[in-house]
């Protein structure tokens, strides 16, 4: 996809200005006021998101991260220059706490999604070394139901061989075409090498 020049300068002078944490939020009376739009990132435990939020801003420690499964375990919220809410979820499907958690984690998220008027897109992230899941399709199928734009995002590209990449690409976006709720081209990321981040900054900031 062809993006504007002009677009990609303002997305890195936006993503390159203030972006606070705001709060955490455990339960959907907690959510803040929806006073602007908003974009959440969704994935499976442990596949990048909280270090894809700190690439895209470029800072180390803005959202936390870990080698532990299931360290993310709120809805954080992150105020992108009074702009845009930046939302990363908890993960889904394997972590390492007990179901009770687990059942709790997956229930706000599906209330969130669900419920959020001022939601405009969900990113979804995939490790692109083990491609779709059934916990990533069974959320796709949710966000179609409820009428949720969302994109997948290919994470962890530089751990991945260029033939490797091609093959998981191919396979996400034909059944990416089977859901009327999303966007037919997968977004291909690598936080540690810097690869696709420009292109996704200019595509979050679209959502303001």
């Amino acid at each position: 996809m062809e993006l504007d020049p002009h677009d990609i300068e303002a997305a890195r002078k936006l993503f390159e200005g203030p972006c606070d944490f705001m709060r955490g939020v455990v339960a959907l009376d907690g959510l803040p006021d929806a006073a602007l739009s908003e974009v959440a990132f969704a994935g499976r435990s442990n596949v990048g998101k909280s270090s894809l939020v700190n690439a895209l801003t470029r800072r180390n420690t803005l959202a936390r991260t870990s080698h532990t499964p299931g360290r993310t375990q709120e809805l954080n919220y992150f105020n992108l220059g009074d702009a845009l809410y930046m939302v990363d979820m908890p993960g889904y499907g394997y972590a390492k706490v007990s179901k009770e958690k687990v059942a709790q984690w997956t229930q706000l998220i599906r209330d969130y999604l669900r419920g959020r008027p001022t939601l405009r897109c969900t990113f979804i992230l995939i490790d692109s070394r083990h491609g779709l899941k059934p916990s990533d399709t069974e959320l796709m199928g949710m966000l179609d139901e409820a009428g949720v734009s969302y994109r997948i995002v290919l994470t962890k590209a530089d751990k991945v061989k260029d033939q490797a990449i091609v093959k998981v690409t191919q396979s996400v976006e034909s059944e990416l075409a089977k859901h009327p709720a999303a966007f037919p081209h997968a977004a291909l990321t690598s936080s540690h090498k810097g690869h696709g981040l420009a292109e996704l900054r200019t595509i979050i900031a679209s959502y303001q």
